[in-house]
């Protein structure tokens, strides 16, 4: 258990470098698989920079899901059922994001999940390009860390109604690419990274950004120029990448 929390708490503060600008003052939540029971989440209002073991809170995986099948809820009642899902009375409150941290720990291999808001993927994210730029790859690097292509949630109110689009697009990916995504990217909100450890996170968190303000450059110059569809899947597929990705920790 220390193990993931002093792991979680390092992917939150890097994270969360104001030099990085991928998340300001309150913005952004990290979260962990414990157990198939247990979860840690960031507390609400808590800084990523300084993310601290107390900033966690631990949470009730079933609890939490239920949230997902609840219909006609209020804010208060949603407010009072992520209290109730505590496995800690004298914990902070988990974050407002909780139900799409706990459903995306759910998927197969995922035990690590980050989310931000990055300046230079909002620039595409607040745009008419954000489908393209989640759909389509530019350059190699992308595909290695990103996979293939990046789940795309219209925009929702975050919370409830924003998590059970989550699952909803997610599922759709699934269903078509026959993989778990490693990126999912909310229209005029940020990002979600998440994958088996917390260098899966960061290396798609970076190179999502990376790969935004590589858009952003080449749509002002008349492009961008996506790569064919049959040299992403070369690439996706590639026994050196795969190989690549064992050795960065983040396949």
């Amino acid at each position: 258990m220390q193990e993931i929390i002093n792991a979680l708490v390092a992917l939150g503060r890097d994270i969360g470098r104001e030099d990085r600008k991928l998340a300001l003052l309150g913005e952004g939540n990290v979260s962990a698989k414990v157990s198939n029971s247990e979860f840690l989440v960031k507390a609400s209002g808590s800084s990523l920079g300084a993310l601290t073991h107390q900033d966690l809170t631990s949470c009730d995986t079933t609890a939490i899901l239920a949230l997902l099948e609840t219909e006609n809820i209020t804010d208060m009642q949603t407010e009072a059922a992520l209290m109730g899902a505590r496995l800690h009375p004298d914990s902070k409150r988990p974050s407002t994001e909780t139900v799409f941290h706990a459903w995306l720990l759910s998927l197969e291999n995922i035990r690590f999940v980050g989310h931000c808001h990055p300046t230079a993927a909002n620039q595409v994210l607040c745009s008419p390009r954000a489908r393209d730029f989640a759909e389509r790859r530019i350059f190699p690097d992308e595909i290695v860390c990103c996979g293939p292509a990046s789940v795309f949630v219209p925009y929702m109110d975050p919370g409830l109604p924003l998590a059970r689009e989550v699952r909803e697009q997610t599922n759709l990916f699934i269903k078509h690419h026959q993989l778990v995504p490693r990126l999912i990217l909310l229209q005029n909100h940020g990002i979600i990274a998440l994958g088996p450890t917390p260098q899966s996170v960061l290396a798609c968190i970076f190179m999502a950004t990376k790969a935004a303000e590589i858009f952003v450059g080449a749509a002002a110059l008349g492009g961008p120029t996506f790569m064919q569809q049959k040299d992403v899947d070369r690439i996706h597929l590639r026994p050196n990448e795969v190989y690549r990705q064992q050795q960065l920790r983040i396949g």
